[in-house]
């Protein structure tokens, strides 16, 4: 089965987008963001109201380069869902690449592929956060979730 993955050119060096992951979170995915997300070993949540959250390990951090995320704890407690915790033990793998003008943006959701019932919310959710980090990279601002 295919894993979610997408690939976006941004007007950002490779430092830059690594920064936006590990320390910026707020400012383009959600700004209910508690925990830390700089390190190995480090765990943060991320909510989208009440319903909605994702508790993440740090697995892999290497500066500049690649980033991935470890789903301990989820919950998108959404009617339509019979599973809620489908994202629980997937990884979320980010790859940045410089490039002389610009830099790739890699990401790999292992775990969200279409046999998942959340499938068509989830990659929406992704593409709707990915062009986030995008405008925020590029501008300066992002359009996170906002409570």
């Amino acid at each position: 089965m295919d894993n979610y993955n997408t690939t976006l050119e941004l007007k950002a060096t490779a430092e830059n987008i690594y920064e936006a992951l590990v320390y910026q979170i707020p400012r383009w995915w959600t700004e209910l963001f508690t925990g830390s997300s700089a390190q190995t070993g480090d765990l943060f949540t991320v909510r989208f109201g009440d319903e909605i959250h994702k508790t993440m390990r740090i697995k892999e951090a290497i500066p500049h380069s690649r980033l991935i995320w470890y789903v301990e704890d989820s919950l998108i407690a959404l009617p339509e869902l019979k599973n809620q915790t489908e994202w629980i033990g997937t990884r979320i793998v980010w790859e940045m690449k410089q490039k002389e003008n610009s830099s790739l943006l890699q990401l790999t959701h292992l775990g969200l592929n279409p046999a998942v019932e959340c499938y068509a919310i989830c990659s929406g959710g992704w593409d709707q956060f990915i062009g986030s980090l995008k405008l925020f990279l590029e501008t300066g601002n992002g359009t996170p979730y906002r409570k």
